[in-house]
């Protein structure tokens, strides 16, 4: 039996945001969905301090690398459907 991991790293601009408590509450929103939705381990990873960007980073493990792949592209729309917030960049690997 294989294990594949998938790590998505997401660079995040918030262009409504005013300040650290506005970008928090979007970013736990998003984050709440994305675990809740698609069983992901989600956290943000960099810009903590910065209130209009954030690098998300997020994991998902399974034993059939498509599988990964089509969740971590599906998690990546729902961002991008997403009017608060835009994907600067973004990158998925498996391991």
């Amino acid at each position: 039996m294989s294990i594949v991991v998938g790590l998505c790293t997401i660079e995040l601009f918030f262009p409504d945001s005013q300040s650290l408590k506005d970008k928090r509450h979007v970013l736990l929103s998003v984050k709440d969905r994305l675990h809740d939705k698609f069983n992901l381990s989600v956290a943000e990873v960099g810009e903590q301090d910065l209130w209009q960007k954030s690098i998300l980073g997020l994991a998902c493990v399974a034993n059939d690398g498509r599988y990964v792949n089509q969740v971590l592209d599906q998690a990546l729309n729902l961002i991008r459907n997403n009017p608060t917030v835009e994907i600067v960049n973004s990158r998925i690997e498996l391991l």
